[in-house]
This record gives structure tokens, sequence and C-alpha cells, in this order.
């Protein structure tokens, strides 16, 4: 079970990304507890920004309930001086329409509140549809301008409304507290002071009425004793959940003198419990617990203002914190990121050093050593062979590193030492090689020429029409031959051509003399050479050159398709092109035959079909002149040769001639072409 896991674990090591690399390894041998550390300071983090979170959504909300509350406390205002109007009390009147009007401005803030605050929280949705109760209330209130109220049931429609309202403070319950103790405690005096708060009013309220109409109706002194005990069951809470200054705001709130003439006129209205008629003056009543209820709301103020202290605190504590962790987060991260680039450099520095020593032997010490072999004495092949001890200088960073890594380096040297007597040996035979190749071509060469003058002389002395073919076709082969022998002396790097000429040659002369040393030379036809005089130096390998273009677009050309060679003045250079009409090439052959025809690869390392591609970069690096093969329309290849104004013999005309609008159209575009490959070839050199 052990065997089978470690290969499981290296195929995960190898698949992380980075882990090909020493600096990767490092990174990510850190990057695990690292990532340990930051996911617990995320942690902290996440429950910091949580507690921020909560506290100012607290913060709204006791904005939200203050702005309820102050809607409440006008309603129940309200709905107090409706009933005492109900009642019979119609000096009510003014003060009513006075209350309407404030109440309708509290409820006009709550909906700007609303509307610029987040509507996404439970309170704010649950005030929202408590809100829409108050539709109804201006049909109640146009019932109570013309007489047609009940008043029970506008008792019961204001306080429905009051209630949802009252409730939908509390939707949120104590989420938003997130354990903090004293916020929890304050929201919930809150809320207990909202309850506090409307049974004083709803007992104020109804008892107005109750006065106003002289006695108890119905079932309206079961309700007053439910108020009383809901007062004494919120006071309860209340006395449970506020600090010691909050209990001692709400007794000096009940023991004003209103407070105590309201609870003395309570006790009258207990009385009353039979029916019997209440001798209350509803307007002391209604000033007395007025004076209560603006006192409560005045202690409802203050716990809100504690509350929203305390989330103001909480909310700057979890800012700070949240700060400090972040600060740790980062801290964090610049530690190991330090750790890992110090751990890191302290191996990657010393096999920098190695890496360059390596790239100075492949790239310099290698290439000096092949080239003093190349230039040495062919008979002292000795001196060749035995490689130069690496000389002394200072390695930096090699001992700075482990143990290892200077091992790795003394391995170096001895690679450095075989490496360098391998090459001495592949230069020697490489040098052996071509000078053999240069020999048996100069050979050929001396033997065709010799056989050529040869079949000459027969040719004059030959009558015979059908011999003098024969051997017309014998000196058609030899010329090939020639060339061939030729081109094994181009590819070697034997300089010198083996023909010259004195004076000029004509550009037809020298395109005839190519097709002249093509096997298919029936099928080539120069449609349009325009006249030029070429130097005599450089006939013999332009017609080497293009005979190798001819040959190659008969290859691929169908069996009976003619190759077209054109030549034509442009500017100061002369251009010609040899057209055929065959299978054509993918743009990645062309691209790769391009690169070949530019003379900067060597012909050791192609398949030998491509030769002939070799020769023509070598020869048209000889004479300064642009090779390119490009595509004919329609279909075929087009290979175009530039030949630079040196290998001219007379003066560039100043206006072009006119030429076939054919290959104009044709060879439109040859010219950048050239340009490209004369700037590529400057930065080569």
């Amino acid at each position: 079970m052990t065997g089978n896991a470690r290969p499981g674990i290296g195929r995960i090591a190898r698949a992380l990304p980075g882990w090909k690399t020493i600096r990767g390894r490092v990174a990510i041998v850190l990057a695990v507890p690292t990532c340990l550390l930051l996911v617990l300071t995320g942690l902290a983090v996440a429950d910091r920004a949580a507690d921020w979170s909560a506290a100012r959504e607290t913060r709204e909300r006791v904005d939200l309930v203050l702005r309820v509350q102050a809607l409440v406390h006008d309603l129940q205002r309200e709905r107090g001086l409706t009933n005492g109007l109900l009642g019979g009390a119609r000096q009510y009147r003014d003060d009513v329409d006075g209350q309407r009007l404030r109440s309708d401005e509290a409820r006009a803030d709550l909906a700007v509140l609303l509307a610029e605050g987040d509507n996404d929280t439970e309170t704010a949705s649950a005030v929202e549809g408590a809100r829409a109760l108050l539709t109804g209330l201006a049909a109640v209130r146009a019932e109570v301008d013309d007489g047609s109220a009940d008043r029970a049931a506008t008792l019961r429609f204001y306080t429905s409304v009051i209630t949802a309202l009252i409730k939908a403070q509390s939707a949120d319950g104590d989420d938003a507290a997130r354990g903090d103790r004293a916020l929890a405690d304050g929201i919930d005096a809150l809320q207990a002071l909202a309850d506090i708060e409307e049974s004083v009013a709803l007992e104020r309220g109804s008892l107005n009425g109750v006065f106003a109409a002289g006695r108890f109706r119905g079932g309206e002194y079961l309700a007053f004793t439910e108020v009383r005990a809901a007062r004494v069951a919120a006071l309860g809470q209340y006395a449970q959940s506020a600090t010691e200054a909050q209990r001692g705001a709400l007794d000096r709130a009940f023991a004003t003198r209103d407070a105590k003439r309201a609870t003395g006129l309570e006790k009258s209205a207990a009385a009353g419990a039979d029916g019997s008629r209440l001798n209350v003056d509803p307007d002391v009543w209604w000033r007395s617990m007025t004076v209560l209820v603006d006192d409560l709301h005045a202690v409802q103020r203050s716990v809100g203002a504690d509350v929203r202290d305390r989330a103001g605190q909480l909310s700057d504590d979890a800012t700070g914190q949240l700060g400090g962790f972040l600060g740790l987060g980062v801290l964090i991260v610049a530690l190991a990121t330090a750790l890992a680039v110090l751990s890191a450099r302290s191996i990657t520095r010393p096999l920098g050093a190695l890496a360059q020593e390596a790239d100075e032997v492949a790239g310099a010490r290698l290439s000096e050593a092949v080239l003093r072999i190349q230039q040495a004495d062919p008979d002292d092949t000795a001196a060749g062979l035995t490689p130069e001890p690496p000389e002394a200088r200072p390695e930096p960073g090699f001992h700075d590193g482990a143990q290892e890594i200077a091992l790795l380096a003394a391995a170096l040297h001895n690679v450095e030492r075989t490496a360098v007597g391998l090459a001495a040996e592949q230069a020697v035979l490489r040098r052996n090689t071509s000078e053999s190749l240069a020999n048996l071509g100069r050979r050929n060469q001396s033997l065709l020429r010799r056989q050529l003058g040869l079949i000459t002389t027969l040719e004059s002395q030959e009558v015979d029409p059908d011999a003098l073919a024969e051997l017309f076709e014998l000196d058609h082969l030899a010329t090939r031959m020639r060339r061939n022998a030729e081109s094994l002396l181009v590819l070697v790097g034997e300089h010198g051509p083996p023909r010259t000429w004195t004076g000029t040659v004509g550009a037809l002369e020298v395109v005839q003399s190519a097709v002249s040393e093509v096997e298919q030379y029936q099928r080539v036809a120069a449609v349009d050479v325009e006249p030029c005089r070429i130097r005599g130096h450089a006939v013999a390998e332009l017609s080497h050159l293009l005979a190798e273009l001819i040959e190659n677009a008969l290859v691929f050309s169908p069996p009976h398709s003619p190759v077209e060679v054109y030549g034509w003045r442009d500017g100061a250079e002369y251009c010609l092109a040899v057209v055929d009409r065959g299978v054509g090439m993918t743009a990645e052959a062309l691209a790769r035959s391009n690169a070949r025809l530019s003379g900067k690869q060597s012909f050791l390392v192609a398949p030998t079909r491509f030769l002939g591609h070799y020769v023509v970069g070598r020869l048209s690096a000889r004479l300064g002149a642009q090779v390119e093969l490009r595509e004919t329309e329609g279909s075929g290849i087009t290979a175009y040769v530039a030949l630079p104004p040196a290998l001219l013999a007379a003066p560039a005309p100043i206006e072009q001639p006119p030429g076939k609008d054919r290959i104009r159209s044709m060879l439109s575009g040859f010219r950048e072409g050239v340009a490209r490959g004369a700037a590529a070839g400057k930065d080569s050199a």
C-alpha cells in the first residue's frame, strides 16, 4: 500500500502549477502553512466584518425604530383625541384637526426614510407592511367628521395600526446584537418602552372617551383592565433589560405631578366597574396623561440614543479589529513571500551561475574549439583533437550554495572536457568530409570539362544527322552532370566560379544558358525577358541559380505544362521570375522553402531532395541577390530573383518600360518581400 501511495503523491505534486521549477516548489512548500494561517485570519476577518455589518445595521434599525415611534406617538395622540371627540367632548375638534396634520407629517417622514434606507431587512419590510394599513385612515377620519363613526370600532382601527407598527420594530429580533449583552438588553428595553408607551397611550385614549361619555360601555372596562395588565408586564420586561440609569429615567417619568394625578384618576375609573357614572373631567385626564406619554417618549428617545451609541462603539471596535486582522494577513503574506524569495534565491543563484557557465560552454567555448580546429593546419589534427583545459576563473555563487551544487559544477567541467573532445572529433570529421567532397567535385568537374571538350570536337567532325543528335544529347547530359558537380562545390563552400566570362552577357543569353542545363528544356519558354547586360563574373553563378529554379519548377508541375521565364527592369535592379502552374505549396512549406533559399541554413539538417534550395541560397548570398517563392495566380509557384545594381552593366533607366500587364500584376508586392529579406539579412549580419 505504501508503494502505491508514493507514485500517486508524485503525480499530484507534478500536476501542481510551478512544481517544475525550484522557485515554484519552495513557494508551494511555504504556501501550504501560509494558506492555513490566512484561512484562520480570514475567518477572524469575516467574523469582525459580520460584527461591523451587524452594528451598522443596528444603528440604522434604531433610527428606523425611533422614526416609527414618532409616527406611533402622533397616532396615539390622534387616537385619544378622536376617542374623546366621539365620546362627546366637542372641544377636541380643533385639537383633532391639528393632530391629524402632525400625524401626516410623521407618516411622510417615515416614507422618506424607508425610501432612502435599505428595504431588504426584515424590520423595514415589516414596517412597510404595517404602514400599508394606514391606507384606511382617510376613510376612518371621514366617518369621524360626518358623525357616522363607531367609537369602539374607531379605537380598534387606530390600535391595530399602532400595534402592527410596534410589532414591526422587533421583526429582526436580537440578531443584530451578535452576542453583545449590552446591545441586546438595550434593544429589549427599547421594545419594552414601546409597549409601555402604547399601553399608557391606549389607556389615555380609551378612558378619554369613557370620561367624556361619563361611564364604561360594553366591554370597555374589560379592555381597560387588559391594558393595565399589559403595562405591568411591559414594566417588568423593561426592569430586566434596562440599565440603572434607564430605570431611573422611567421612574422619574412616573413620579411627576401629572403622572401622580393620572394615577389618581385611573383609580377613580376603576371604581366605575359597575357602570356607575364617572365624574372625571376629561380635559384634566387628557392633559395629565399626555404629559406622561410625552415623558415616556422622551425616555424612549434617550434609550434609543444609548443603543445607537453602543452600536457605534461596536462598529468602531470591529473596524479596528478588522484592520488589525487585515494587517496581520498582509504581514503573513509578506513574511512568507520574503522567506520564499530568500530560500529560492539561495538555491537558484548558484544554479543560475552554473547555468550561465553551461551556456558559455555551449555558446562560446565549443564554438571557439570548433573554429580553432577548422582554421588549424589540416595535417596537424592532433592539436585539434586535444581540448584545452578550462581556464582558471572565479566561479561566483557555486560555493555559496549547497554541497550538491558544488558537485554539479565539478560534473559540468567534466562534461565540458568531454564535449570539447567530441566537438573536436566532429569538427575534424566534418572538415575531412567537406574536403573529400570538394576534392571529388573538382575531379568530376575536370573530367566533365574534358568530356565536354571531346564531345564538342566530335560534334564538329560529325556529318550524320542521327549521330549528331545523339552527340547533342550526350553533350546535354554532360552539361547537367557538370552543374551537379558545381552544386557539390557550392554546398561545401568552395569559392570562386569554375567558369568566367569577360565583358557582359545579355539577360536572355543567361536564361538560355540556364535552360540548356535542365533535362526537360523543351517545356521552358522565355516569354518576356527585357534587355539587360549582366557582368561576366556573375554569369556562371546566375545561370546555375536559374537552372536550379527552373529544374525545380519542371519537377513540381504537370508533364505537359510549360514553365515561363520573365525578366524586367525594376528601378536600379533587374528582376527575373520563373513561373510554373503546378500543384503549389502550403503556407508552412512555402515559409520553410524561403528560409532555405535565404542561404542561412546548413544543408546537413534537411533531406537531400531540398539540396537545390540550399544551392540557390548559397549562390544568391554570393551574388547579393534576393530569391523568394510565392504563389502563382490560379495555381503553382513563382520564383522571383532580384539582381542588385552591382551585377548590371548598364545604368538603370529613368522610367520603367511598361511590360505586360498580366505579369506586372502577378509580380506586385515582390519588392516589399525583397526589402524585408534584405533587412533581415542585415540584422543577421
